[in-house]
């Protein structure tokens, strides 16, 4: 085997790629598209809103893989504990399963030492595991989740929002992740207010996701045909309580009204 000689001109130096296009040689590039069949399951927009007595999350129902909808119906809040949730987006699979694994490390927590971990020690506890899956998500596998709870000590809700690297922010108002997340980023701040209420905090989010999927083919807007809405719940001192259905699908038929109403459309 004889090395290659390079001219001070030539050298590619510790770049691969250019060793490679050097010696005639280009990456392989199928002849047709990557069936979307193996693309990989990614959910999309999430919302948190803070008020007076705690806190609001809310998610979309809709999955895709690359242009297609592979789900219509998956859910992206859940329960952390008693006081605590987590809104997920990016791929699917990992971020449900980290969700499952953050619940059972908490759980085991309460159990061993007899009383719950702090909020603040929960969303590190999240932040740990995002950076503990940063190979994945360099191979394309990202999770991005929000963290929110209400804290017992200071008697608040408490928002954080995370990075793939792990990087773990918290927000005093409001958080979004998620394709939709810039759409639904700009209704949440044109209607926070300090004096928000738990009903008012409930609207405002579903707002804010019913603007994201009329931007965003990714985000899944209200199906009031199917019976599909967002997952919503609230987090109060009471602890973690899910909207029902039924009470989604009234908010939304009277935010389609008032909809209808601002636009001098006549509602059918």
């Amino acid at each position: 085997m004889t090395l290659p000689n390079f001219s001070p001109g030539t050298d590619p130096g510790p770049d691969f790629a250019a060793l490679v296009r050097h010696a005639g040689l280009s990456p392989v590039v199928p002849d047709t598209p990557v069936d979307a069949r193996f693309q990989i399951t990614h959910g999309t927009t999430c919302v948190a809103i803070r008020y007076a007595d705690g806190v609001v999350m809310a998610g979309d129902r809709r999955a895709t893989s690359g242009n297609f909808i592979s789900h219509r119906t998956i859910e992206k809040v859940f329960p952390a504990d008693r006081h605590s949730g987590v809104a997920i987006a990016g791929a699917a699979g990992p971020a449900v399963e980290m969700v499952r694994l953050f619940q059972l490390q908490l759980e085991h927590y309460e159990k061993v030492e007899g009383s719950p971990l702090s909020l603040e020690g929960k969303a590190n506890q999240l932040s740990q595991m995002v950076r503990n899956h940063l190979p994945a998500a360099m191979q394309g596998l990202a999770v991005v989740p929000i963290f929110a709870g209400y804290d017992t000590h200071r008697s608040l809700g408490r928002l954080f929002q995370y990075d793939v690297t792990g990087g773990r922010y918290e927000e005093s108002d409001h958080a979004t992740t998620g394709s939709g997340s810039l759409h639904a980023t700009t209704v949440i701040k044109l209607g926070w207010r300090d004096e928000l209420t738990g009903e008012d905090a409930v609207d405002l989010a579903l707002r804010a996701l019913y603007e994201a999927a009329d931007e965003d083919s990714a985000t899944g807007g209200p199906d009031l045909v199917r019976g599909i809405f967002p997952v919503v719940a609230t987090i109060t001192e009471a602890g973690f309580d899910r909207v029902p259905d039924e009470d989604l699908r009234l908010r939304y038929i009277s935010l389609l009204e008032r909809i209808a109403a601002d636009r001098g459309e006549p509602r059918s």
